[in-house]
């Protein structure tokens, strides 16, 4: 048997490597390979293969053809990635964008940045296009995310920014190793603990990977195993299995990022905002180092931004390209749904999700609840028709407020919100840079009260912004209530405790309305709003 098995191997096929691949597939004469390999398999134009020797300066020529447009492809290795430029130089023949693929990334992130620095470098024609690629086994990923968190960690210590050392080629979940995907990986152990991960029992799991995850007492341990042994545990198991492991896992991660995305509390560096026009309405000095002279400033900038709004062409195209159905509601209002990532309930059942895309606004709901909502499919002239009617109505720019604290921070760091420590980078229209700490419209309040600023800062127009998009609540003179309350579903602004003061308020726009026996007082939603609104404070004082 052993012998039979032996001469079954001898007669397979070799299986060519991915260098191999590629220039058997577009041909030598249209790849142009700078490695440090003397010799190489090649195939001719009938199919034939032949043995190529290189010479000692055959990586320079070949350099030549590309850079020259001879040769169309370029691959190299770590051997050919150090003292070259392979970038669209502006004195080159070969102008053309570079499309950058990362094959077989290692484990070394200093040789992956080695690499991309050889096609995006200065006096280039255009930036290139990153790719890294993995096969359809998901353990790959193991490797991309080592890379994806080493360049983060040099883009945290070069700049200060987390997108610095990946050049933005790598999402947020590819960072496998991260708080958040600490959190994913307690989640995953503790429904594989419960039984809630039924393809995968507690004690297959622990056989096939050899971790424990039950204590001598009978509980789910205190010290579970680390996240690096567990996705190294994963690239033993059979590709099904690690599959199914790793699906899951990510399903976990993406909930966990989701979760601090929404909480606002999510990490992201400092981040780089860009609109039509940044004012600073506001400068305020709040803190002044008594050593140094070192000034703190409270800043509220005036943001307006053209509306990135689709046409409904633009709209029907991208439902063709990824799946998508076409949406409208009883109140005529049209969205498209796309599929998206699942999340797991309690009991550790999925709960399948799409995400419907407005307008001007993306969510993400549950199957169930869009099927138990007033949203219903409808043709595509039907949505087209639709979605026109409600874009043409839509404002073409939005403007809205900014608050940031500048200058030195850190001794008045404990005053700032703890739980979100966002900074933010921009540019004025008059070309000062900004660089500062946002604070939240929740925390407007607390903090402006804290630096001695008290309620200076909100103007009508961005009290009625707030309160309605971000259910931000204020406190008036007079014990009355500023606040977002929905009526019949639809977003309101009411003046809560104010019925003593209705019949002025009523004078000034405001109006009443008896829900359930009891009278209360708000400011129409409108563009009027603003203006209103200033009319109540003058009434209150």
């Amino acid at each position: 048997m052993r012998d039979a098995l032996v001469d079954k191997l001898a007669s397979l096929d070799p299986i060519p490597g991915a260098l191999e691949q590629l220039l058997w597939h577009f041909g030598n004469k249209q790849v142009a390979e700078v490695t440090g390999r003397s010799k190489r398999v090649l195939k001719d134009d009938s199919g034939r293969l032949f043995v190529d020797s290189r010479g000692s300066g055959a990586n320079i020529a070949e350099t030549a053809a590309f850079m020259q447009g001879d040769k169309q492809i370029l691959i190299f290795s770590d051997a050919g990635g150090t003292g070259r430029s392979y970038h669209a130089d502006l004195n080159a023949v070969n102008r053309r964008r570079r499309s950058h693929y990362l094959l077989e990334a290692g484990w070394r992130a200093d040789n992956a940045i080695q690499g991309l620095g050889r096609s995006h470098r200065t006096n280039q024609a255009s930036a290139p296009v990153f790719r890294p690629v993995t096969t359809n086994v998901i353990g790959e990923r193991r490797f991309i995310s080592t890379i994806a968190r080493r360049l983060d960690s040099l883009g945290a210590l070069t700049r200060g920014q987390r997108q610095t050392g990946g050049n933005g080629i790598f999402s947020n979940k590819d960072n496998l190793e991260s708080n958040y995907a600490e959190y994913a990986l307690y989640e995953l152990f503790k429904q594989i603990f419960q039984g809630r991960f039924y393809e995968v029992p507690l004690g297959k799991f622990e056989q096939m990977t050899g971790l424990c995850l039950t204590s001598h007492e009978g509980g789910m341990k205190i010290d579970l195993p680390p996240l690096r042994q567990f996705l190294n545990r994963l690239l033993a198991l059979r590709i099904d299995m690690q599959n199914m492991i790793f699906e899951r896992f990510e399903l976990l991660l993406s909930q966990q990022i989701e979760a601090a995305i929404a909480a606002g509390v999510y990490e992201m560096g400092v981040e780089t905002l860009r609109a039509d026009r940044f004012t600073i309405e506001s400068q305020e000095a709040v803190y002044t180092h008594p050593t140094t002279g070192s000034v703190t400033n409270y800043l509220k900038i005036e943001r307006v931004q053209k509306n990135n709004i689709k046409t409904d062409i633009e709209m029907v195209e991208f439902a063709a390209k990824y799946q998508g159905q076409f949406m409208v509601n009883e109140k005529g209002r049209a969205a498209i749904t796309i599929p998206t990532h699942s999340l797991f309930d309690s009991e550790g059942g999925v709960v399948p999700r799409i995400l419907l895309i407005r307008p001007q606004k993306e969510t993400r709901v549950s199957v169930q609840d869009l099927e138990s909502s007033t949203w219903r499919q409808v043709s595509a002239d039907t949505f087209a028709a639709t979605w026109s009617i409600e874009v043409d109505a839509l404002p073409k720019l939005t403007t809205d407020y900014l608050h940031l604290v500048t200058g030195i921070l850190l001794p008045i760091w404990k005053i700032l919100p703890q739980q979100n420590s966002r900074v933010f980078r921009l540019q004025t229209s008059d070309g000062q840079k900004i660089l500062g700490r946002v604070v939240n419209a929740n925390d407007i309040k607390s903090v402006a009260e804290q630096l001695g600023l008290k309620d200076k800062l909100l103007s009508p127009q961005e009290l009625v912004s707030l309160v309605l998009n971000e259910g931000y609540s204020q406190q008036l003179p007079g014990g009355i209530t500023l606040r977002r309350s929905y009526i019949a579903a639809e977003p309101r602004i009411e003046l809560v405790n104010a019925i003593s003061l209705a019949e002025r308020l009523l004078a000034v726009g405001c109006f009443t309305e008896i829900i359930n026996w009891q009278k209360r007082v708000f400011i129409p939603v409108s563009d009027k709003a603003p203006a209103i609104l200033a009319a109540v404070i003058e009434i209150l004082g």
